[in-house]
């Protein structure tokens, strides 16, 4: 057994919600009508904070929701929006998905930190119209507004495909930034060109959060052949327990999506768990196809785990993405106090 088989109980969420807390809008022309997706929550001006995105049948765009009690959210505004086409790079749309933090501990406030008086956020932004349609290539945007919605954007890209190794060249995905003894490593997954494609994951480094460069040329999670992660081994979400740094990322074997968990000292040699943290949900659950694209926090010691389930439509669910209905989900490590909104669901 490795370390991370030993470590992995204590962070099973196996309490979760049976119910999204967020789940797409339906309502033509707003920015989540088909879909949302990609959870990063964090604690702000007394309040929990969720950056999402939506999409509405031609890109993605991300907004804020607000919380205070982890289970009813709140809409208060668009972060990222799309353009007139062809106006900049990411004109299309832009998921947002992280926010630098305070601190990287797992059980400290998940407060966002100022860096040269502002908070920065890393998003990725796709080139065509359609879900996920071409190469994206990630951004970094800043604001000094403390109510998170007037946000700044770079003229160009500070990470690429282009001059990435083959693994990367079909783009670059949700990525996640943490700091370690004064340096800044940026975690990203990306792609193949392959039609059958592969998805892993890759560091970049920074000593002054403005030049960044790979750590090296070759993913440091990788898919592993007849495993429950041999597609993709994607969206990383990294924080720090101690010594440890641990990854909640999620794999893909073709048909399922589930979240994993991973072990590193260093931030460059990981240790996989066997089995997945979180699997998908049983027939008929929101989560029954994927559970994926964590966002993991503590408060007062218990976890919170939130998520992207999907499942196949249902009468009732709003017209989503490929006869999909893809919400946000969460599961803790303590019950509930409403356990008939709740179910117990183990690690397979």
């Amino acid at each position: 057994m490795n370390i991370a088989d030993e470590l992995v109980k204590k962070y099973v969420t196996p309490y979760r919600r049976i119910l999204p807390v967020i789940t797409g809008s339906g309502i033509p022309g707003t920015f989540d009508e088909k879909a949302v997706d990609i959870p990063f929550v964090f604690w702000h001006q007394g309040q929990y904070h969720m950056l999402y995105t939506g999409f509405d049948g031609i890109s993605y765009q991300s907004a804020l929701a607000v919380s205070s009690d982890l289970i009813h959210w709140t809409f208060k505004g668009m972060v990222t929006r799309r353009e007139e086409e062809g106006q900049h790079w990411y004109s299309v749309g832009a998921a947002g998905t992280w926010i630098v933090k305070e601190s990287d501990d797992l059980y400290a406030v998940p407060r966002l930190k100022k860096i040269d008086r502002r908070y920065w956020m890393v998003f990725n932004s796709y080139p065509q119209k359609g879900y996920e349609e071409g190469p994206a290539e990630l951004g970094m945007a800043w604001t000094e507004d403390e109510n998170l919605l007037d946000w700044h954007f770079p003229d160009k890209p500070f990470l690429s495909w282009k001059d990435g190794a083959e693994w990367e060249r079909g783009g670059l995905y949700k990525s996640c930034i943490i700091e370690k003894d004064g340096r800044w490593y940026l975690f990203y997954n990306a792609k193949n060109e392959e039609d059958y494609w592969i998805e892993q994951t890759g560091v970049a480094v920074s000593e002054d959060f403005i030049h960044w460069e790979r750590l090296q040329r070759e993913p440091v999670l990788r898919v592993e052949a007849g495993n429950w992660d041999k597609r993709f081994l994607s969206e990383p979400c990294i924080v720090r327990d101690g010594e440890y740094w641990l990854n909640f990322y999620f794999g893909f074997d073709g048909v399922h999506a589930q979240e994993g968990f991973a072990v590193s000292k260093d931030l460059i040699h990981w240790e996989k768990a066997e089995k997945p943290i979180l699997p998908y949900g049983e027939e008929g659950a929101y989560d029954s196809r994927h559970a994926h694209k964590a966002s993991v926090i503590a408060v007062n010691g218990v976890l919170y785990h939130f998520y992207c389930g999907v499942r196949p439509r249902q009468e009732g669910d709003i017209p989503g993405i490929y006869e999909e209905c893809r919400t946000i989900m969460v599961a803790s490590s303590q019950r509930w106090p409403d356990q008939d909104q709740t179910e117990e669901r183990e690690m397979v």
